[in-house]
């Protein structure tokens, strides 16, 4: 029986997506699936994706005929998912081989619906450059100041995302997804370093100009807050990053 759905959606990782992709595949709990959905008009590096997945079990790839970008690939992996609870890595971060594990038994044993984890940041070449510290529990005001959970660290409840889907915009997605979510249900964390989150100079999330738009668009357009306290809420956002990733790291 499949309990957990993996989704990883894949756009030009080649020199990471075995490292992240195996830290799924060789977690120590078993029943899950992994959805690879390759999200690149260039077809290229599209062998080599076949070549390494070739006869493993439970591993389906999903090839779009065009860029859709993360947030609608990852709904089309959750839409063919057969697990009950869906968890998300992206292709260039890595997994603790007890994850799933952990990660599933705690949300059992809470009966709750969605969960993160502690991480740490890695920078290219795999040097710890950071760590996040997972709080007890998120409530939807929290995060309207800062976006605490890392993407590849949450798990959630299919039934939640039947409901609720990513948007389409380029980055930022996951955070009007956690927002929606977080209006109806808490959501819990866990103190244990369970993931490792990677930063690249060539990411989307590097995209300075890009990620004030899309974090204006949050509250603008998916909040529908106004504009000036749109604007405000994008400084506010903007320092809390600045705080996480600049001051508490040195």
């Amino acid at each position: 029986m499949i309990v957990v759905s993996i989704i990883i959606p894949y756009f030009k990782k080649k020199k990471y997506f075995l490292k992240s992709f195996f830290s799924a595949y060789n977690q120590s709990f078993k029943n899950k699936e992994i959805i690879i959905i390759y999200d690149d008009e260039d077809k290229n590096e599209l062998d080599f994706i076949k070549k390494n997945i070739r006869r493993l079990k439970n591993v389906k790839l999903i090839i779009n005929k065009k860029n859709l970008g993360v947030g609608i690939s990852r709904n089309k992996g959750i839409k063919l998912s057969r697990g009950k609870y869906i968890a998300f890595l992206d292709s260039d971060d890595v997994w603790h081989k007890d994850k799933l594990r952990k990660q599933i038994n705690f949300m059992k044993k809470k009966n709750i619906e969605i969960s993160h984890t502690t991480y740490e940041k890695i920078d290219e070449n795999g040097v710890k450059i950071g760590k996040y510290i997972a709080k007890k529990r998120l409530s939807y005001q929290q995060l309207l100041n800062s976006c605490d959970i890392g993407l590849s660290t949450a798990i959630i409840k299919k039934k939640i995302l039947k409901k609720y889907k990513f948007p389409s915009i380029s980055t930022k997605e996951d955070y009007v997804l956690w927002l929606k979510i977080s209006k109806k249900y808490e959501i819990f964390g866990i103190n244990q370093t369970l993931c490792k989150w990677r930063k690249t100079n060539d990411s989307l999330s590097s995209d300075i100009a890009k990620k004030f738009y899309n974090a204006f668009k949050v509250y603008y357009c998916y909040q529908n807050f106004g504009l000036i306290n749109s604007i405000y809420r994008v400084f506010i956002l903007s320092f809390f990053y600045i705080r996480k990733n600049y001051i508490k790291n040195r």
